[in-house]
């Protein structure tokens, strides 16, 4: 269960005067739904699983980890989305290309549909994200059971696909390394119960990097617990953010964290020099610690514990990077 301790983190290379949006990488990202509450929807909600995933339409999550990544600094954002909802996601990150994922009489995407539009991005990009504003559903769990099985593109696992995950027997063994799981304390709860693991990610510091390690360890893969004092693993190692703000505790923060953290996988993947120097474990942690300071400076820009707009926290991304970077 020991894992090491890490208390400083490398600062992100500079980037190259003549670079371009090649350069810098392209992230891909799976979220959004279309789906409604009424009769047919409400019976097709999972009986094992979380139960406070209601269907709903949900288009800000993918906006707002779009925005997440383009303001840390990649190259090209890629969408793919319910058809029904893509062109009003778009409106919101008009930086992006989209993917419209054609759905069935229930407004749910349909999987064979899902599943080749999210192998083009696992071909094209080099990090996927999958989850903001996914929605719950048989679809979504289908989806899930196919992308951990994918072996090159890193995965950044948030929300809804986090849940989806729990619900699928004996997950762990597939998981690979290069995925990044990013649950809350309750989504992290539904990880743990799932794999019968024993201890308590809203507790302590202590007894949330325990959880954290032994999640990491279990599956395999890094684990980013978020939270007060976010704690992330790979296992082996083991790292606590000490910055942030109350102000962060606002729905739509966390989509921009994941697209954050896509952000810059995809940008040291497309860099070899810089993919040689800061590994998934670190990028993760780096873009931990940008997030939380970039709400540190929301909260002194407007002098606020409360209030923040999550698109807000993505705009000061952009010098809490530049903060972290090596200067060229």
């Amino acid at each position: 269960m020991d894992a090491q301790r890490i208390d400083s983190l490398p600062n992100l290379p500079a980037r190259p005067i003549d670079g371009h949006k090649g350069t810098f990488g392209s992230v891909g990202i799976v979220g959004g739904c279309a789906r409604v509450a009424n009769e047919d929807t409400l019976d097709d909600r999972p009986e094992d699983g979380p139960k406070n995933a209601w269907p709903a339409v949900m288009l800000g999550a993918p906006a707002l980890a779009a925005m997440g990544a383009i303001r840390a600094g990649c190259g090209l954002v890629k969408i793919a989305a319910p058809t029904p909802i893509i062109e009003a996601v778009l409106t919101l990150a008009p930086f992006a290309t989209g993917f419209g994922i054609e759905v069935d009489e229930h407004r749910a995407m349909i999987p064979s549909q899902a599943a080749a539009i999210t192998d083009e991005l696992v071909r094209t990009t080099q990090a996927l994200i999958v989850g903001p504003g996914l929605g719950s559903g048989p679809e979504i769990d289908r989806l899930m059971a196919r992308l951990i099985s994918q072996e090159d593109t890193p995965m950044v696992v948030d929300a809804d696909a986090l849940n989806a995950l729990s619900r699928i027997p004996d997950f762990a063994p597939d998981v690979r390394a290069t995925m990044i799981l990013t649950p809350h304390p309750g989504e992290a709860r539904w990880l743990m119960d799932a794999l019968n693991l024993k201890g308590n990610p809203d507790g302590n510091d202590s007894e949330r990097a325990r959880a954290c390690i032994a999640l990491a360890q279990r599956i395999g893969c890094i684990v980013v617990l978020k939270g007060r004092g976010t704690v992330v693993s790979d296992g082996h190692r083991v790292w606590a953010c000490n910055h942030g703000h109350p102000a962060m505790g606002v729905g739509g923060t966390g989509d921009v964290l994941s697209g954050l953290i896509g952000s810059l996988i995809a940008q040291t993947r497309a860099n070899p020099a810089a993919h040689q120097a800061i590994d998934l474990f670190t990028a993760s942690a780096i873009g931990v610690q940008a997030h939380a300071m970039a709400g540190e400076r929301w909260a002194d820009q407007y002098h606020a514990s409360g209030g923040m707009i999550a698109s807000e926290l993505a705009d000061e991304c952009v010098p809490a990077i530049e903060s972290l970077r090596a200067k060229g």
